[in-house]
């Protein structure tokens, strides 16, 4: 088993700026799914920031990354700086989800504001 949602990520998917650890575990998505849905949001973070520290790079896939921001934005719903992270990767990656991105961004801006946004 992997010690750390990072770990068990670099092993599935590779590391773009460290070889992947050698391991003999069969690496199989839908384990790493189930462990990246119920990790914390500190977990997850740690290891979108590991692999994607420019959130253009890295090699996990785009519904990784956007499930993983998905999953930390649950857990911290009024993260402001989150919140334009996510964002930003979806705009990178999109334009499909330009339009969520932009609802992120003002729910940033009215939260930095100090005004509630709609879903309060």
């Amino acid at each position: 088993m992997h010690s750390t949602l990072t770990e068990h990520a670099r092993c599935l998917y590779g590391d773009e700026y460290r070889p992947a650890p050698e391991c003999g575990l069969d690496h199989d998505e839908h384990h790493f799914l189930e462990e990246l849905t119920f990790a914390d949001a500190d977990a997850i973070l740690t290891m979108l920031r590991a692999l994607c520290p420019h959130l253009v790079d890295g090699h996990l896939p785009v519904r990784i990354r956007n499930l993983a921001y998905r999953l930390a934005l649950l857990q911290r719903p009024d993260d402001v700086p989150l919140m334009r992270e996510a964002a930003e990767s979806l705009w990178l990656h999109g334009p499909d989800w330009d339009h969520i991105a932009a609802d992120l961004t003002r729910r940033a801006d009215a939260l930095q504001a100090g005004c509630p946004g709609p879903d309060a």
